[in-house]
């Protein structure tokens, strides 16, 4: 699906602009950082989106940020 496409280009061909808005852990994460208020899935990766576009195009990394920064590695 669209989620393992989204990991193989960042883990496998090494993609450096790749945003994952279907990530469990990246929503978690920009929920708490960002202070997103809403139940709605498709406002949620609306927002995430809108967020991240100041990211290209190495959201890949913010993506890993985003990761680390859930488990405490960051």
């Amino acid at each position: 699906g669209k989620w393992t496409t989204e990991m193989l280009m960042m883990f496998a061909l090494g993609r450096e602009d790749v945003f994952s808005t279907d990530d469990l852990g990246i929503q978690q994460a920009m929920i708490k950082l960002y202070g997103i208020r809403t139940k709605d899935k498709k406002k949620l990766r609306e927002r995430m989106t809108k967020i991240a576009k100041s990211w290209s195009p190495y959201r890949t990394y913010g993506c890993l940020y985003l990761w680390g920064w859930k488990d405490g590695k960051a």
